[in-house]
């Protein structure tokens, strides 16, 4: 799966949240992936049971308490229930958007941010499989909201460090 311009919309108003993304699939799970960071020149790289890396380097999902905790959150807020879960979970944590997958994977795969949740989003499976495989790869929780696993055809998902990803489940 490629993504060749993740955060288009940004990338052609000249806003620097934009990414190349890639992620092999073998047997229907993603195997490998690479997130590239083409404005900051970073390079985020995974393979499935060999850890995550940035620019050669091992990196970890945040270990930060959930009660100074931040996410990502892309949750199609047309339906009004959709609209009340998105301030629900904005009660709990400071909510960022970059309307970049790819650059919000990379944030939370490096610790930056504790957890991204997508629900009803608008993204494609390439939009996912490479940031799903970055995450899990950095010591994060990857499943589908009312899962115990993860199908990257299933784009209701929460991706992040352990006490985070707890403590968002509890809002499906």
């Amino acid at each position: 799966l490629v993504d060749p311009i993740d955060g288009t919309a940004n990338f052609i108003r000249g806003i620097p949240f934009a990414t190349t993304m890639i992620a092999l699939i073998e047997e229907g799970q993603p195997v490998f992936s690479i997130i590239y960071n083409f404005i900051t020149k970073e390079i985020y790289a995974a393979e499935k049971g060999k850890g995550a890396i940035l620019n050669g380097n091992p990196i970890h999902v945040s270990n930060r308490p959930v009660d100074h905790a931040s996410v990502f959150a892309e949750i199609d807020k047309h339906a009004k229930e959709n609209r009340d879960l998105y301030l629900r979970i904005n009660e709990k944590f400071s909510i960022f958007s970059t309307k970049s997958a790819g650059f919000e994977y990379g944030l939370v795969a490096s610790g930056k941010i504790e957890a991204r949740v997508t629900f009803k989003p608008y993204g494609e499976d390439w939009d996912y499989a490479p940031g799903e495989l970055l995450v899990a790869e950095a010591g994060g929780i990857v499943k589908n909201i009312g899962s115990d696993s993860y199908d990257y055809k299933n784009h209701d998902f929460i991706a992040g460090s352990g006490a985070v990803y707890q403590e968002l489940k509890k809002f499906f």
